[in-house]
Parts: structure tokens; sequence; C-alpha cells
């Protein structure tokens, strides 16, 4: 997870109305409360925006997601003046974008903005040093520079090798790649992806979110990600805003949206999900109880009370055995009263920003999971393989709820 600072990108209030009059009837109608279609079947206006308020935290991957006609990409439009607003306040790094003009706005585009789109926007007749290197040529910039800027950023999304080829020459999926490093050539503060994988296949698409996010990793950007896919989303998302018919229905964190749905609008999305991809190590995790190895056997297993185990820990505070209940009530009824009598080695770990998919199979075995901090190697909790299985029946029932809600 990247560390998230301050607000960078902050929508205040946004409307968006389409039609001759945005700030007429159709403007009053939607300030109380009157939905979309009702709007546009009185006042031949469309509301694209609905009261939007979101706040863009500095180095996250914050994702828009909805279906057509939601206002996922009137949304991110607004964030670069493609869009003027009927309504409301958008602030990047504390300047109203909306207030400016002319060469003000494209100077701050240029230096603040970079925008990868769904289709890749590439000069077919450029190679792809040039490709990449466009935005800092019109910006100035001389070609010794703008061409070591390119190729560090093509170096970034693993292209260096292809500079002097053309778009023809590339797949789709190093194209889009091109398109990227483009973006990021001119070092920007913030990142505008709208729909930027949806074009590729299932399995060149997967590749392109792991790249991005290997990238994220290395640079750190703030990037604002549009998409109507959720399991994208939630795949590579720190935050995520649904959005339906113009409005915000719920924005947080993939575990969040997946294990909270705010409304069954949203639950209807999620209930397709794979909640294990989803789903982190820390969201069921126990706090560590350990006991020693000087202990008498009675007494630990008291300590443990209904847990299915207990980890040892060395003088760094990491595990060295485990103690389960099965195995200390067996030895006790041999008559064994001390602890290294009955501990173990062959325990598993695991980190708490790992998904449930990925300790699964260590789960098979039934015993208890040491979670280690990445770092240290020191025990933060105790995962029990039943929590994982309760966890995912807590979400379904839940869903289910939702769509009992809907269809009574």
């Amino acid at each position: 997870m990247t560390e998230i600072g301050d607000a960078i990108v902050e929508l205040n209030g946004v409307y968006k109305i389409f039609g001759p009059q945005p700030r007429g009837r159709a403007y009053e109608l939607a300030k109380k409360g009157i939905n979309k279609n009702r709007i546009q079947a009185e006042t031949g206006h469309v509301l694209g925006l609905d009261d939007i308020n979101f706040k863009v935290n500095r180095g996250e991957i914050f994702v828009v997601m909805g279906l057509s006609g939601s206002g996922k990409s009137t949304a991110i439009r607004t964030v670069n003046k493609l869009h003027d607003i009927t309504a409301g306040e958008v602030l990047v790094n504390g300047t109203n974008v909306q207030a400016l003009r002319g060469t003000e706005l494209q100077a701050f585009r240029r230096k603040y903005m970079g925008m990868v789109f769904q289709h890749f926007a590439l000069f077919p007749h450029r190679s792809v040093i040039d490709n990449v290197s466009y935005g800092l040529k019109v910006q100035g910039v001389d070609r010794a520079t703008r061409e070591d800027k390119a190729m560090n950023a093509l170096a970034l999304v693993g292209l260096g090798a292809y500079a002097r080829s053309r778009p023809a020459e590339l797949s789709g999926g190093m194209q889009q790649r091109v398109g990227l490093a483009r973006a990021l050539a001119s070092d920007p503060d913030i990142l505008l992806m709208d729909e930027a994988f949806s074009a590729l296949d299932p399995l060149i698409r997967r590749q392109m979110q792991d790249e991005m996010m290997d990238i994220q990793r290395e640079i750190k950007k703030t990037i604002l990600f549009i998409t109507h896919d959720l399991n994208e989303a939630l795949r590579i998302g720190d935050r995520v805003c649904i959005l339906k018919d113009g409005a915000v229905v719920q924005i947080g964190t993939p575990e969040e949206i997946l294990t909270e749905p705010a409304t069954g609008y949203v639950a209807e999305f999620v209930q397709d999900v794979d909640q294990g991809r989803v789903i982190q190590v820390h969201e069921v995790m126990l706090e560590p109880k350990p006991v020693t190895s000087t202990m008498s056997l009675s007494d630990a297993l008291t300590q443990m009370g209904g847990r299915a185990g207990a980890f040892i820990l060395d003088a760094n505070g990491a595990p060295t055995h485990l103690l389960t209940t099965e195995d200390g009530v067996r030895a006790a009824g041999v008559g064994s009263t001390e602890v290294s009598a009955a501990a173990r080695t062959d325990f598993q770990t695991c980190c708490s920003d790992d998904t449930l998919n990925s300790v699964y199979a260590a789960a098979g075995n039934g015993l208890p999971i040491a979670v280690c901090d990445r770092e240290t190697g020191k025990l933060i909790g105790n995962l029990d393989p039943r929590l994982i299985m309760e966890e995912m029946g807590r979400v379904e029932q839940l869903i289910d709820g939702f769509e009992r809600e809907v269809f009574m």
C-alpha cells in the first residue's frame, strides 16, 4: 500500500449539466435532489455530475468506477478542464483549475498532469521515442534533454529497446505502455487515466495493471484512474469511488467496498468478485497472545483460552514454535507438563497485507498461521484458518441480505 499524504485533487460540490442552459431549471432541479432521468425528461438536459465530493490524496491510486453514463469520465475531465463545470469547485494543488484560461491553463496542465487514454493516440509516423517526447517538444525542451527523459520513461515501462520502432511494430499492450511512458516523461504530479486498459485483452490488461502498480511503488505518483470494471478497481485502487447516475454512492478502500457495501447497488457489483483476492489478512487476524517455553503446559493452555493455538517467540519477537490446543491437550493427557513437549515448528507465516487467497493453501493443514511484520519478522497477529472461511461467509450473507431487500 502506498503511503498517503495530503489531498492534491479536490472536487467540492461539483455539478455538470449538459445542455444549452446548464444553470437554468435543470440545475435547480438537481439541487433539489431530482434524479437524472426526470431532469432529462423535464428539461432536455443531461445531469452528468450530481454534487460530487471527493479528495484524492498525494501518492495514492484513486479509482473512480461506474457503468456507462455514471459520470466517471466526466469527473476526470473536470480535473484538467476538458469539461467546464456548472457549479462547485475543482482544486489541484490548491489552484482552482476551472478559473484558468488559455495559455495559463495549458501551462498548468503541462506542469501537473499527464493523461493516458483508452485508445493509444500515438502518431503512427513517429518513432516510439518521438511519441514519448512529443509533449516535451511542445514545451520547447531541447532535443537531447527530451530524449533523455523519454528514455528514462521507456525504461520504467520496459520498452527501452523499442525506442526507434514505430507504433505499428508493437503489440496493443506495448502501445499502451508507450502511452503511459509519454505521460510519465514530463514527470507530472498527477496521472489521469481514463479507461486506460479497457481496450486490451484480459491477460494483457492484467499485466498492465501489474506493471502500473510496480511503477507506482517506484515513482509514487498520484493516479486518478477511471474504469467500469470493479475487479480492476479493487485490484489496483488504494481507494475506490463508485458513481451512479452522476452521484457518489460509496468511497472506501477495496476491503471496505467488498466487506461493507453501502447500498444494494454496490452489493450487486461485488457479489461476483473473488473476495479472497481483495480481503487482506489484517482484516481477520487476531492479536497475538504468545506463550513461553518456560510456562507449564497447563498455564499455557489456560492463557490460550478458546484459541486454536499460540506462538513461542525468540528474543526479537519472531515466532519459533507453535503450540496448538489439540497438541497441548494430547500431551497433557499422557502426563507431559512442559510446553516444549507439545510445541511444533511446522507452521506457516504470512504478512498482514497478504490476501486471503494467498494464504488459503497454507491454511489447508488447519494450523494457525503466524502473521509477521514484513521488515522485522516480529509476530503481529494470529490467523486461524477458521476465520478465513467465516469472513468470506459473512460477506456473502451481507450481500445476500441486500439482494433480499432489493427483491422483496
